[in-house]
């Protein structure tokens, strides 16, 4: 049997197919559709060098890889590249061959330090150490039961503040923007991320089919955006939360919180079952929060760096 590396093909239904599957089997507690990937690919951004390519055997696809630059970023040259085999295809090389075919791609562009996350298994960390990868810093996976699990009752918010779903920013959306790129400055990562094109934001969160304005909740003061949770759905009983973030001038008052509380609530009563999210492991005040509402840890991911020569 042999497997070969090639591109996905965007057009055709079976690779986004093979690629949700393998993705859905090794990250269960992330939301991919096939609508979503093919997004991913047609518009992103030219700066991205996106590639996204599949392993495939015999006619099956049995591995994935998430490739490109990271354009966000203010130092240049930062790569990465995510492979994932399917559990019941390991060990077959196909692993190893999206590693090299990604690494080639990536060299060519410019990159100088890639980086990959890992599923934190003493399998997948010999893996990545093999291939010259350094552990850095780890993240977690966290699952909430909404079907069964007891939500933090809704709380009025202060007089100033007012919580309204995202979709009521239709209209006008560069305050959503702002927010978001003033809170993504201070997240937890070894990336540093500025957003600054507000067209690919546009592109990359709001227009994605996963994204959800409805159930995106927006905490005002004196009615500006303050505060905010952002939420994905995969359009069945699944729902995630992307980014929960706090204007600099606006923490330390629990608006995070009380955004975050009622997108949850009327995820519930839309009819989701599971709710994901994930955290840096160092970043202690989001884990408190997330803790708060029941969430649990259910996978951990270590990031790890390879500088090329």
């Amino acid at each position: 049997m042999t497997v070969i590396a090639r591109d996905l093909r965007p057009a055709v239904r079976a690779d986004l197919d093979g690629f949700v599957e393998v993705r859905r089997r090794a990250l269960p507690y992330m939301l991919f559709t096939s609508e979503s990937v093919a997004h991913d690919i047609t518009r992103a951004h030219p700066e991205a060098r996106l590639r996204r390519l599949v392993a495939e055997e015999d006619g099956e696809i049995i591995g994935t890889a998430q490739v490109g630059i990271a354009y966000e970023s203010p130092e240049p040259g930062q790569g990465f590249v995510n492979v994932y085999v399917h559990p019941d295809r390991t060990h077959r090389g196909a692993g190893a061959l999206l590693v090299r075919t990604a690494e080639e791609h990536l060299a060519a562009q410019g990159a100088t330090r890639l980086h990959a996350w890992v599923l934190d298994e003493p399998g997948n960390r010999a893996f990545a150490e093999k291939f010259g990868y350094t552990a850095s810093r780890s993240a977690h996976f966290l699952r909430l039961d909404l079907a069964h699990g007891t939500l933090p009752p809704l709380q009025d918010p202060p007089p100033d503040v007012e919580i309204r779903p995202g979709a009521d920013f239709a209209d006008d959306l560069r305050p959503l923007f702002e927010l978001d790129a003033e809170a993504t400055l201070d997240e937890p990562s070894d990336i540093d991320t500025e957003f600054t094109d507000y067209e690919a934001w546009l592109d990359e969160t709001w227009q994605h089919p996963l994204f959800s304005p409805e159930l995106t909740s927006v905490a005002l003061v004196d009615g500006r955006p303050a505060a905010f949770s952002a939420a994905r759905t995969d359009g069945g009983t699944r729902y995630g939360t992307v980014m929960t973030g706090t204007a600099r001038a606006h923490r330390g008052r629990g608006l995070a919180k009380l955004a975050k509380n009622d997108s949850l609530h009327r995820a519930r009563a839309a009819g989701y079952t599971e709710a994901f999210t994930g955290n840096d492991t160092g970043n202690g005040p989001m884990l408190a929060i997330n803790k708060w509402f029941g969430y649990e840890t259910c996978a951990t991911e270590v990031r790890y760096v390879r500088e090329l020569a």
